[in-house]
């Protein structure tokens, strides 16, 4: 999630440093924040247990187990560019971005879809997941002009299928084009798509498609 959050603000903002830090982390370094600037929300999950006196539990034979609880936390951080007195590892030069042969598939990525347990099917000009047949259907990479858009969709796809009863079992009831449920379905399959594609590299190219058709969802 943050990873993602922070992409976007990155991208909007334009800054060009990765690194990400709070003002005590700033100030730690000897560096602080522009007069002006406006931080961004993260957030932290986390899990803890309740504490109990072990002595007296021991001594009044109550002893109980301890309850473990749920917990979200959020923080807000700036981006290097807009901290002042930084090292300059913080301000590392742009990577280049790899050039991907067109209709040819990306070696890590193609693995780690092939691993998911999840029949897809090439063929055809249409994308979706066929929930009776448990399958999903996708054009073939060559329809694509850029593989990048490729797995950006087929992660889409896959994301619907998590939904099965015996999978997921996700249910927002009755869904058809434009109502509640079939917009909170498709937001669950976009926002797979934009974490997953943090994960193997396609966001980046991807990004501005899911940010416009997100925001289309949100507005059904």
């Amino acid at each position: 999630m943050n990873n993602f959050l922070l992409t976007m603000r990155t991208v909007m903002a334009g800054y060009t440093s990765p690194f990400w830090m709070t003002v005590p982390q700033a100030n730690t370094l000897g560096a602080k924040i522009r007069k002006g600037e406006r931080s961004s929300v993260v957030v932290y999950y986390g899990q803890s247990r309740t504490q109990s006196d072990d002595d007296q539990d021991a001594n009044d034979g109550n002893a109980d187990e301890a309850r473990v609880f749920r917990f979200q936390k959020s923080y807000r951080v700036f981006n290097a560019d807009q901290i002042e007195g930084l090292p300059v590892a913080f301000h590392p030069d742009a990577c280049s971005v790899p050039d991907h042969a067109q209709s040819e598939p990306i070696p890590h990525m193609q693995a780690f879809f092939d691993a998911i347990d999840i029949t897809t099917i090439f063929g055809g000009t249409e994308a979706r997941y066929n929930p009776p047949v448990d399958k999903v259907f996708m054009p073939s990479i060559e329809r694509f002009k850029n593989p990048l858009n490729f797995y950006g969709v087929w992660a889409h796809e896959l994301a619907h299928a998590t939904k099965a009863p015996h999978r997921l079992n996700r249910d927002y009831g009755l869904s058809r084009f434009g109502n509640t449920a079939y917009s909170r379905e498709e937001i669950v399959a976009e926002l797979t798509s934009c974490f997953l594609g943090q994960e193997l590299g396609f966001t980046a190219h991807t990004l501005e498609l899911n940010a416009s058709y997100l925001y289309g969802l949100a507005t059904f």
